[in-house]
This record gives C-alpha cells, sequence and structure tokens, in this order.
C-alpha cells in the first residue's frame, strides 16, 4: 500500500489492550466492532465481510448512530493498533486490510518480530484527516459534534495535542461544565471527583495530593495551582452561555472546545513516528538522536518531541521544500529543507527524519498540497507570492494568528534541532516567500500551478 491509499500514522489515545474487530466469521455473516473515539462499541451484523469496502462499513456505522449526510465527509475508518494507525480510503476492503497487517506493520515499523506477530488491529470511526477545520464551523448537528469533541479531548488529554497550561486549564473547565453541568457554588457530585481530575487535565498537570474539589466545596486543603487555574476557568463557563438547562446548550460547550483546538496547529494532523539528530554537544560533540512525532495536515508539518511534548518545528507548505529518500541498507529519510540563518547569515536549512514511514508522510505532504490547491482560487495565493505579476489579483487571504506566547509549547525550537545549513556557491540566497528558489528539491508547493515537478535533488544528500 502505497502513501496515497491512505493516510497512516503512529498510534496515539487508541493505545490500549488487543482488540479485535471481527467477534465472528461463519461462510457468509460476521459480526464487526467498530470503536468511536470515547470507547462506545457499534456492533454491525454484516454480510460477505471479506468482499465488504470501507464506504459499505462507513454508511452502515452512520445508519446505526443516525448521523447526518456530512458525516461522510467528517469522519473515516481507520485501522488502529498500538503499533500502526491507517485510514481508509471508500475502495478499502477492511477484511483485506486487516489479513495484510504483519507486511504492513514490516514495511512501515520497526516492531520487534514478536510484536508484530501478536498486534491485532480494530475499526475506528473517527475524523477525517482531509476534512478542512473551516467546515468544522458549519457543523450544527449535536451528534456529530460530540464525537468530535470526544476524539479532540482524548488527543488534549494524552498529550498528543501538546498544550500550555492556559490551554489545558481552558480546554478542562469545558469537559467540566460537560461532565459536570454549569458550575455552582457548594454543588457536587456524590463521588470523590478529585479521583477524576485526569478527565479534565493531562495526567502531567493532576496534583494527586490536593484537591481541587476541596477548593469547589470551599474548605479542605488548597487546590494546586493546575487545580485552582481549573477552577478559575470553569467559573468562567458558566457565565458564558448557559441558558439554564444542561443538555440544551452541550453542542455550544462541544462546538467551544473544538474551536479551541482549532488554535493548535497540529489539530486534526495524522501522526508519525520518527527519529531526528540531537545538536552536538559537550568537548567530544556527542550528538544522538530523540523521538519525534511528525504531524501532518492540510496547513502544513509540524515535528514534535515525544519526550518533551513540545513542538521543535513548524512550516506551512508554502515554507518548506521536501523529499524522501530510501539508501540501501540505511534508514529511510524525510528531508525537510526551510530558509533560516546562520550567525545572521542567510542559509537553507535540512532536517533529517528518519524513519520507516518517511515514504508515507511524503506522499501525504503532496495529498494534502494537491486538496489545498484544488480547495483554494489562483489569484490569492499567486498575491501571496508577492509577485507584481498580476497586479490586479486579490490579497492574500488573512492568516489566523499564531499563539506567540514566551516558551509556549506551540512555538518552534530550531535551536534543538540538529540541521544542515548551506548557501549556494558560499554565497547568500535572496529568499523570496513563499515559493521557495533555491532548493535541494524541486518538490515543493507549486502556487498557481497545483501540479509537481519530477524531483531532481542538486546535491548528494548523504554528505551531511
Amino acid at each position: 500500500m502505497d502513501g496515497t491509499e491512505g493516510s497512516a500514522g503512529q498510534p496515539g489515545p487508541a493505545e490500549r489492550s488487543h482488540r479485535s474487530s471481527v467477534s465472528s466469521v461463519g461462510a457468509r455473516a460476521a459480526d464487526v466492532l467498530v470503536y468511536l473515539a470515547d470507547d462506545t462499541v457499534v456492533p454491525l451484523a454484516v454480510e460477505n465481510l471479506p468482499s465488504l469496502s470501507a464506504h459499505e462499513l462507513h454508511r452502515a456505522v452512520r445508519e446505526v448512530l443516525q448521523l447526518p449526510d456530512i458525516a461522510l465527509d467528517v469522519f473515516a475508518l481507520w485501522l488502529v493498533s498500538p503499533l500502526l494507525e491507517v485510514q481508509l480510503k471508500p475502495k478499502h476492503q477492511p477484511y483485506k486490510l486487516g489479513r495484510q497487517w504483519p507486511e504492513l506493520l514490516l514495511r512501515f515499523t520497526s516492531a520487534p518480530d514478536d510484536d508484530v506477530a501478536m498486534d491485532e488491529p480494530f475499526l475506528q470511526f473517527r475524523r477525517n484527516v482531509f476534512f478542512p477545520k473551516r467546515r468544522e464551523l458549519q457543523i450544527h448537528d449535536e451528534e456529530v459534534l460530540r464525537l468530535l469533541y470526544e476524539e479532540a479531548k482524548g488527543n488534549v488529554l494524552a498529550v498528543r495535542y501538546p498544550c500550555d497550561v492556559e490551554d489545558c486549564e481552558a480546554l478542562g473547565a469545558l469537559v467540566c461544565r460537560v461532565q459536570l453541568g454549569p458550575y455552582q457554588p457548594g454543588r457536587l457530585a456524590a463521588c470523590d471527583l478529585r479521583e477524576k481530575l485526569d478527565s479534565f487535565l493531562p495526567a502531567h498537570l493532576c496534583k494527586r495530593g490536593q484537591s481541587l474539589f476541596a477548593a469547589l466545596r470551599g474548605r479542605g486543603a488548597r487546590a494546586g495551582p493546575g487545580e485552582q487555574g481549573l477552577l478559575n476557568a470553569y467559573r468562567q463557563v458558566q457565565e458564558v452561555g448557559s441558558d439554564g438547562g444542561c443538555e440544551a446548550a452541550l453542542g455550544t460547550h462541544y462546538r467551544a472546545y473544538l474551536l479551541k483546538c482549532h488554535e493548535l496547529p497540529f489539530y486534526g494532523c495524522a501522526f508519525f513516528h520518527g527519529e531526528v539528530d540531537k545538536p552536538a554537544q559537550g568537548f567530544l560533540h556527542r550528538g544522538g538522536r530523540k523521538p519525534v512525532s511528525v504531524a501532518i495536515s492540510l496547513e502544513g508539518v509540524h515535528v514534535i518531541d515525544s519526550r518533551e511534548k513540545h513542538v521543535l518545528l513548524g512550516l506551512r507548505f508554502q515554507e518548506l521544500s521536501w523529499d524522501h529518500t530510501s539508501p540501501e541498507e540505511e534508514e529511510p529519510i524525510l528531508w525537510l529543507e526551510f530558509d533560516g540563518d546562520s550567525e545572521g547569515t542567510p542559509v537553507n536549512k535540512l532536517l533529517k527524519i528518519y524513519s520507516k514511514q518517511a515514504e508515507l508522510m511524503s506522499s501525504l505532504i503532496e495529498y494534502c498540497i494537491e486538496l489545498s490547491q484544488a480547495a483554494e482560487p489562483a489569484g490569492p495565493q499567486d498575491s501571496a507570492t508577492g509577485s507584481p505579476s498580476d497586479p490586479s489579483s486579490s490579497p492574500a487571504p488573512v492568516q489566523r494568528p499564531k499563539l506567540r506566547r514566551q516558551g509556549s509549547v506551540v512555538s518552534s525550537r530550531i535551536q534543538h534541532l540538529s540541521t544542515i545549513d548551506y548557501v549556494e556557491d558560499g554565497k547568500g540566497i535572496r529568499r523570496v516567500k513563499p515559493k521557495r528558489t533555491t532548493s535541494f528539491f524541486s518538490r515543493q508547493l507549486s502556487l498557481g500551478q497545483g501540479s509537481y515537478t519530477v524531483v531532481q535533488p542538486g546535491g548528494s544528500l548523504e554528505q551531511g
């Protein structure tokens, strides 16, 4: 299967015990289990499972959940295991891909043979990587919003979407509002809510030694910093929009949660495993590698430190060129090239991402760019280049402002990366953005053309 057959990546909140989506197989009929993002199971009784397409299963799930037609575009079927995730195209046959799962693991992961032999995928109904965020704003069906909310919440709590503390508190407050109802001083659920703190905040912000809920009562131990911020944010949610009823307003809060997640540059991305070189340190200039997640969406690419849970590099497609290579007897590499500076001198920077999923990532980047170009008129894109060729062209669309907090987890940390810096023939390069004119690679966003040229590396990539 090549990268254009669907998107594949690394597992996130779905890392759970082994599941099977096929509970019984007979001569004709089978019971298929499809999982939702909140772990709800949708059982389906189907005929001729081996020849059943993802589109047919998708339709069956929508019918059981009574979802509107927009759900066809919003959601996709995924094959998911602790080792690999694959978004299926409508024409794919999930049963046959499941039988080929060991081959996919050997091709796209570095998992040990024992893990490959034990791994078993399950079917999951979740957000389509190719569904634009702007279209989410047009959704009014509460059940569709709830499914998107549950998936986003799981990614935030699992720190697949790294967030600053303020954003975690704001998002956690909306979860409190959904689960506990409007904030009311002195009113608490009967259960010990302190034990559910990790339902509202990522684990690293949960202070088990202190009680948010004692603070809600107004007595007892003081809440910790994360808990107090959550409590304050919860109070503010109640002021914004409650019409006196819990259930009627839930769709409003699902939407508010998603809108907050839209501020995160990696919302809705497909995620992939990889490693990058660490900068050389110490007298012996020792480096090594660090594990990363590579998040790819319709808007660009983000490289996230898997351990520190912060962004190392974020690039829109207009800001990069790319290629992937598979040297004999060496690891496949995804190359990202972008503009930077070295001690004040403009240079081109090359980042090597070592990954057996490099081919998948490269194909997904290409497909996302094609989709974006098909959705956007040529005029605004041409004007975004700053080219004077068409003075009558309309201005570039306004981009959503990025989060620019001091030390924000979503800000790039290029200094934590080891890159290959170069200038052509020792001369400085005049940068023309967003289309980059000097590059090792010809694979880049072709503004106004909607096509790609053949990859022609201008030098040996292995010399770095």
